[in-house]
């Protein structure tokens, strides 16, 4: 079974426009890295954040911060967030089996940005979209942590693979 398959394809069935990022995405690209959340960028529409809300939710999901979860859909309550408490993603976590969702509110990459390079990757039975090397270096670069910079070396060095062999 695929991590977090029951979520991926209750997005795709649902039609969540979201992209994948994060260290999930990384591993999907190429390299081999220790991840236990699911980062999503997401298109930020009510009605698609009421859906992933709602999936997550139906899944068994609940949020750590001290807030209603439905307040995502609410681009004035999302600005709050991320002025007055500096959030960049809305955490969703599943404590009987240790899996977390991160949905990204605050990104130096937007949605359409990276919809509009993001690669397709099969997993199982699932195609999945997943934001382009150039993207998540860009993302990657802007948080300042240690294993972000070791995600751009190692996106890097794929990219340089890829360039090579044509790919």
């Amino acid at each position: 079974m695929i991590f977090y398959e029951e979520i991926l394809k209750a997005f795709q069935k649902r039609k969540v426009k979201y992209v994948i990022v994060g260290g999930y995405a990384v591993n999907l690209l190429g390299s081999m890295r220790t991840t236990v959340d699911l980062d999503i960028l997401v298109e930020m529409s009510d009605n698609n954040l009421k859906k992933i809300v709602s999936i997550l939710i139906s899944y068994g999901y609940r949020v750590r911060q001290p807030i209603d979860p439905e307040g995502i859909a609410d681009k004035r309550v999302r600005e709050e967030w991320i002025e007055r408490k500096r959030m960049k993603a809305l955490n969703f976590y599943k404590e009987d089996e240790l899996k977390e969702v991160d949905i990204i509110i605050d990104s130096p990459v937007s949605f359409g940005e990276a919809q509009r390079g993001a690669v397709r990757i099969k997993i199982g039975n699932l195609t999945v979209p997943v934001i382009s090397i150039d993207k998540l270096i860009i993302m990657k670069k802007k948080t300042g942590r240690a294993v972000d910079r070791f995600d751009v070396h190692e996106l890097k060095k794929i990219k340089a693979i890829r360039k090579k062999y044509g790919l």
